[in-house]
């Protein structure tokens, strides 16, 4: 039929407007009829006051016939356009009495409202509708639903209001684009997605809504990466050795994708998953789950009929009586193998806390030179709030002006504990344990470093690497499922003497156990001689005789004898 040449679009002119300017968003698509030479601008063509489509969609240009576009053309060069006073004019003003006529370019540069439904109706500037919008006194600027540059909300010939949405509003080039992006199926209001009552005051106000599909649609291969899955490790620390983008099928190293959006992913191991069929959440979906409400918070655990405790339980409740008491050894045995188990729900407890904090800021005001009591006095506040997004001020005692310093809240979190490590809260050289500090006690100051480490572990502060195993196993096993050992003794006197008493028990334990051995019957002797025999042979007396000492009859194998041996 007709088409359009690369070389024909940049020389001829739309034989209407007489422009050569190619804009399918300003004046529609440019077509050249190849035979008969015409180029025509498709709503130069369409708004035209003097001509119908009378052909078919194939026939023509558009359904017009090429006849039917000569005789417009022939009106049109009668009537002067009242913008740029040149002959051409094809479009008028359908208002009675109104006699103005303009090429349909310069009716944009005038703002002139060109409707694309019905009779295909134009109206001059003076004469075009207008929305009629409820005064709503509104005072701050709002901002374009589809590009978000902020306007001001007064409907005009470039603002366009929703009708089913109060708060939305649009750029008239804005929705232009996307109408002719979106189609008549997909074109919709962005607020509320409704498309009927959007769609019939859209065309009222001039935007042309093309009946085609969408463009995203008509597009080869559009939702192409919609086949492939998504096969990447996202977790903080990987642990396969072979890489983030490493996958097997039926492993540890298997990926597991997010339930929710499906675009992040984690290694079975990575994430301390057990198998397949675990749900798996990746961290920016938990914390919408939870900051929407549908997130259920950890039930306290009540303790099974069983002999197996967990970290979980010994967390929550006290052992019940009835159940049957294991030994410390064994708990502490127990609870280490089920330790990689429970780690995941310790360290998930600590990114939901995470998702607790808001954005509403609290201040700290922090002197370098007294961290501890600036630190103390600022969480011991009553208008603090853990929830709170911490803010870090410095300032000097010696500063008179009181000029405050911006801070960093991990470099203030980090001084906080590097001084709880060295304070005297604590003993040991690397790895420490609590002292017993009776002042501190009094000042309840061992509750108060407990909630500064937690907030240093909430907001994203350094951990603290300074306990020891025991006093670490002690805080998430329970103290009572936790065995010292000797390095846990600060004091050098009293680890000497445990030494001691430990070397002193293991000689009796020696003892004991070669005096037992002692007993037993010698694999030399003959079976055949009698027990007291092999007794005093054993004791150095082959003969078998009986010895007396102090008059007492002494018979090696006798266990009720309570004669003394003098050497």
């Amino acid at each position: 039929m007709n088409g359009n040449k690369p070389g024909d679009s940049q020389t001829l002119a739309c034989v209407f407007c007489r422009k050569d300017d190619d804009c399918p968003n300003k004046y529609g698509e440019m077509k050249t009829h190849e035979k008969w030479n015409i180029t025509v601008h498709y709503y130069c063509l369409l708004m035209s006051s003097g001509i119908w489509q009378r052909g078919k969609e194939e026939e023509g240009v558009y359904g017009f016939l090429i006849e039917d576009i000569r005789k417009e053309v022939n009106r049109a060069s009668k009537l002067k356009c009242c913008v740029c006073k040149k002959t051409g004019a094809s479009i008028g003003c359908v208002a009675p009495r109104c006699k103005r006529s303009y090429h349909f370019p310069c009716g944009l540069q005038r703002e002139c409202l060109f409707q694309f439904t019905g009779n295909f109706a134009s109206f001059c500037w003076t004469h075009r509708p207008v929305q009629i919008i409820t005064p709503n006194n509104y005072r701050e600027s709002l901002p374009c639903t589809i590009c978000l540059e902020f306007i001001e909300p007064i409907p005009t010939y470039t603002i366009l209001r929703s009708p089913c949405c109060k708060n939305a509003w649009f750029h008239r080039d804005c929705l232009q684009v996307q109408a002719i992006n979106a189609g008549v199926f997909f074109f919709r209001c962005t607020v509320c997605n409704n498309s009927d009552i959007f769609q019939k005051e859209m065309l009222r106000m001039g935007i042309h809504i093309p009946e085609k599909d969408a463009s995203w649609e008509l597009e080869e291969n559009a939702y192409q990466e919609l086949l492939q899955h998504y096969e990447h490790c996202d977790v903080r620390r990987c642990r396969c050795k072979e890489g983030r983008d490493y996958n097997v099928p039926n492993s540890k190293w298997e990926i597991k994708r997010c339930q929710c959006c499906g675009s992040s992913g984690t290694h079975l191991a990575c994430s301390l998953l057990q198998s397949w069929e675990q749900n798996w959440e990746c961290l920016e979906c938990r914390g919408i789950i939870y900051n929407s409400g549908g997130f259920q918070k950890a039930k306290k655990h009540t303790l099974p009929n069983t002999n197996i405790v967990g970290i979980n339980d010994c967390l929550l409740e006290e052992s019940s009586p009835k159940l049957p008491r294991q030994s410390p050894g064994a708990q502490h045995k127990d609870l280490l193998r089920q330790g990689n188990k429970f780690r995941r729900d310790i360290s998930t407890i600590i990114i939901e806390l995470g998702f607790q904090i808001i954005k509403k800021t609290k201040r700290l005001y922090i002197n370098k030179a007294d961290i501890w009591n600036s630190a103390l006095n600022g969480f011991r506040n009553q208008k603090f709030n853990p929830s709170y997004t911490i803010e870090v001020v410095y300032i000097h005692e010696n500063d008179n002006f009181g000029i405050e310093h911006p801070g960093s809240k991990q470099e203030f979190l980090t001084l906080l504990m590097q001084h709880l490590e060295n304070s005297p809260l604590f003993e040991g050289s690397l790895s420490k344990n609590l002292t017993l500090n009776s002042q501190a006690v009094k000042e309840n100051l061992y509750y108060e470093a407990g909630k500064m480490l937690a907030i240093s572990l909430v907001h994203g502060g350094p951990s603290p690497g300074f306990f020891s195993k025991t006093l670490f196993n002690c805080l998430v096993y329970g103290p009572e499922n936790t065995l010292p050992v000797l390095d846990d003794v600060s004091d050098f006197d009293v680890a000497q003497i445990l030494i001691r008493r430990k070397r002193k028990k293991r000689e009796i334990q020696t003892l004991i156990s070669e005096r037992n051995t002692s007993r037993l019957p010698p694999a030399h002797l003959p079976l055949g001689i009698e027990p007291a025999t092999r007794a005093c042979a054993l004791n150095g007396n082959p003969t078998g005789t009986s010895h007396s000492v102090h008059g007492t009859m002494f018979n090696p194998l006798s266990h009720t004898s309570q004669a003394k041996i003098h050497i």
